[in-house]
């Protein structure tokens, strides 16, 4: 009798929210709306609001926003105009956010939601404008998975953010090299500034002298004319072998 009376409490304070036995907070499929404070723009995708006199961290369902602060490749192409445009989005309106069917936060700590100013979706907006691609695809939070897909096909149809550069736009996220690739910064050499400065997938930095093994078989993105203007932009020299 005290153990139904405790889950009946539960139940009211917490509403549509589920508590399952493992502790992990799952939602029921709800629509509602609910109001909450902004507090913080992380980046395009992720926020921190004000829930019901907590501070937490929201990661946009559906979506995925080039990264500021990638552990590989650093900052992203796009990534700086994806957050000023999410900023931009949240200010002008009453925020709010609806939750899906599953698991409440993701294995980082973030809850997972749509979220919306004066109704309209911010995912949708930023998909359409071309800053985000549809991503992380996982049942059943798969609600507006098809309003997504049209949204982003409207900014790749005319190629505009993300979609400028063929193949920026992978499966797995972005993929900076290939707008690295399309640079026609200097592939040829200034003056006498001989010094190659590549970068690697991994967004690796690396620079290589004319004796170097490699420095004929290296497409340059950058030529410094010494090693130290090398170092001083982030570049560290090759290993010779």
């Amino acid at each position: 009798m005290k153990k139904l009376l405790l889950l009946i409490i539960i139940s009211l304070l917490f509403g549509c929210e589920e508590i399952p036995s493992n502790g992990i907070t799952k939602t029921s499929d709800s629509t509602d709306q609910i109001p909450v404070e902004l507090l913080e723009v992380i980046d395009g995708d992720t926020i921190k609001v004000n829930y019901k006199g907590n501070t937490e961290t929201i990661r946009y369902l559906l979506i995925d926003t080039p990264e500021i602060n990638h552990k590989q490749l650093g900052k992203q192409p796009f990534s700086e105009e994806a957050k000023n445009r999410n900023k931009e989005i949240l200010s002008n309106g009453n925020l709010t956010i609806e939750f899906h069917v599953g698991n409440r936060f993701d294995n980082y700590g973030r809850m997972l939601a749509y979220i919306y100013i004066d109704g309209v979706s911010v995912q949708e907006t930023l998909l359409e404008e071309g800053l985000a691609r549809v991503a992380y695809l996982f049942p059943p939070n798969t609600r507006y998975s098809d309003d997504f897909e049209k949204a982003s096909n409207i900014a790749e149809k005319g190629k505009v953010g993300v979609w400028e550069t063929p193949n920026y736009v992978t499966s797995r996220g972005f993929d900076s090299s290939v707008l690295v690739e399309d640079k026609n910064s200097s592939r040829e050499p200034i003056g006498k500034c001989l010094i190659k400065g590549n970068i690697s997938r991994e967004g690796k930095k690396i620079f290589h002298v004319p004796s170097g093994n490699n420095y004929d078989a290296t497409k340059p993105e950058e030529w410094f004319c010494t090693e130290e203007e090398a170092i001083k932009a982030g570049f560290s020299k090759a290993r010779e072998y």
